[in-house]
């Protein structure tokens, strides 16, 4: 009778006892040891977060390098070595001694009658054109974007000028304003006595012309293109609150084509500058005196090779540019911002 209960405790023993897979033990063990050393969310802290992101942002930068740098070193070679090597020619007497005069060349520069002649004219014209080449063209992109009939042809018509060649267009303004051209032909029919418009104080009105004509509808499209992007559901709301087309394209409108007004008055300005192209091909070196701009004074002093005149009105011409195309920024900036808020 002691044998069989012996036996039947080491069994009860032996069932009590549980049984694990070989190396289950160990694996819970590891994972244990994982979880513990696993960083859980709540150890990102914000300023990990923006460590691992200025390291990420390194990289990028880094990686975007190599493809940056076939424009950066194009830029230093064509254009900041050179503007460098121009200051330094405007600050010395001759290439020659290589004599350092400061300021001189400047002073010289300013006592110059060609060169205030120059900046005169070449003042007179960009105050006439470019406000000219904004307001007209926006005026004719607020008609055709009307429903007019012929817009199709009206568009085409303004758009034209520019597909003409240059040489093209200085040989219809020669036949035109000639002494002896179609001009004088027709205002001599009322009795007027001929004039030779390139070589009379309308000489800018001439040029004017051909500036405007030349420019006036790529303008007006890029008005166009700005204004089809105007939200028409705001249009709309200001009609049926009664506005009309007037207070609607002074409280609107014009708030949305700030950026165009300035980037196409900055296209104007430059454009401007370049009209020196058709001047030279109408009346030569040197013309009369209202159209000497001021390409004609440093294609002039290029040609008898003075260089510490021509580097020192670069830099003039430069200053002045970044001094305007800086306010223009800024007035584009504060209007941009009113349209946000």
């Amino acid at each position: 009778m002691g044998a069989p209960t012996e036996k039947m405790e080491t069994t009860s023993i032996h069932i009590s006892t549980p049984i694990t897979p070989k190396g289950r033990s160990s694996t819970t063990k590891r994972k244990n040891q994982n979880k513990q050393t696993a960083p859980t969310a709540l150890q990102y802290t914000p300023e990990l977060l923006q460590r691992r992101q200025k390291r990420r942002m390194r990289r990028e930068r880094l990686s975007t390098l190599p493809f940056l740098l076939p424009s950066l070193i194009g830029v230093l070679v064509f254009f900041v070595l050179p503007f460098l090597v121009v200051i330094y020619y405007s600050v010395i007497d001759n290439p020659i001694t290589k004599n350092f005069v400061l300021f001189e060349n400047f002073t010289k520069l300013f006592n110059n009658a060609a060169f205030r002649l120059a900046v005169k004219n070449t003042l007179s014209f960009s105050l006439m054109a470019v406000p000219l080449a904004v307001i007209l063209p926006l005026l004719l992109a607020l008609i055709l974007m009307g429903d007019i009939p012929g817009k199709s042809r009206f568009r085409t018509m303004f758009i034209t000028p520019l597909m003409v060649p240059v040489a093209s267009v200085v040989l219809i303004w020669q036949v035109v304003f000639h002494y002896n051209g179609v001009l004088n032909e027709v205002t001599a029919l009322f009795g007027a006595a001929p004039i030779d418009w390139l070589k009379s104080e309308y000489g800018q009105i001439v040029l004017l012309v051909l500036f405007l004509w030349k420019n006036i509808g790529y303008n007006m499209i890029l008005f166009m293109s700005a204004l089809a992007a105007i939200p028409k559901d705001i249009i709309e709301v200001a009609m049926l609150e009664g506005a009309g087309p007037i207070r609607r394209f002074f409280s609107i409108k014009l708030r949305y084509l700030s950026s165009s007004i300035f980037f196409v008055a900055l296209l104007s300005l430059i454009n401007s500058f370049k009209v020196f192209r058709e001047v030279y091909l109408l009346t030569g070196d040197y013309p009369y005196d209202t159209l000497y701009l001021l390409q004609h004074f440093m294609n002039n002093t290029f040609n008898s090779l003075d260089y510490q005149k021509l580097s020192a009105a670069a830099i003039i011409m430069s200053l002045v540019m970044i001094v305007i195309i800086g306010a223009m920024l800024i007035i584009d900036d504060k209007l941009g911002g009113e349209l946000e808020e």
